[in-house]
């Protein structure tokens, strides 16, 4: 390479919050106008990296509060050419109900949450009973929501919460998206433990 060639600066894939009360204006963050899928809580990018890259046909937004692993997503990015990936930080709840804007997304995902396995802090989970209401405000119709965990009891809520609404409907999980693993699912696979999945649907506008 011709050390006088000028580099393209890589993307800035992190984006820089100017208001925390404004909904996100999506247009500018990419460079191309496609269907938008968020995860929150998007750790190291893992699953985010490797399945943006086969579906460039969509935008993503990965949501994450530790700036240590939005760099380490952003790095993937940038080394993968993946210009249809941005990172917000900051608390994906806070995200969902406040920053992103109303019907925009075709899909949440959602893995190996934080589970809060003390009785006393389960009120901090993220999926709670107020979660598919949220959820809900931000899909678009026939929008889905993808789950992972690996606690049995955090994964008995999640479909208690969901299976109480008459506006989303149980789903299987795409293959194509199943077969794309979290760093914390290999590891769990390889101690030999059960991880769990379920998807849902939204049936109305």
């Amino acid at each position: 390479m011709n050390p006088d060639t000028p580099q393209t600066a890589p993307a800035a894939v992190v984006v820089p919050l100017d208001s925390f009360v404004q909904r996100l204006n999506l247009d500018p963050l990419f460079p191309k106008g496609q269907p938008l899928e968020v995860e929150l809580g998007s750790g190291d990018g893992s699953f985010l990296t490797q399945y943006a890259g086969l579906r460039r046909d969509r935008n993503f937004i990965g949501v994450e509060r530790l700036l240590g692993r939005l760099r380490k997503t952003e790095r993937k990015c940038n080394r993968l050419g993946l210009t249809n990936v941005r990172l917000v930080r900051i608390e994906a709840s806070y995200f969902l109900e406040y920053l992103l804007p109303g019907k925009s997304a075709e899909a949440v995902h959602i893995y190996f949450p934080d589970p809060w396995p003390k009785r006393k802090h389960r009120k901090n989970r993220l999926v709670n009973t107020r979660f598919p209401q949220l959820a809900q405000a931000a899909l678009v119709a026939g929008g889905c929501v993808y789950l992972r965990t690996d606690d049995e009891d955090y994964f008995t809520e999640m479909k208690r919460v969901f299976g109480a609404r008459t506006d989303f409907k149980e789903i299987a999980t795409p293959e194509e998206m199943a077969g794309v693993l979290t760093d914390f699912e290999r590891g769990f696979l390889k101690r030999g433990v059960q991880t769990l999945r379920a998807a849902w649907q939204l049936t109305t506008g």
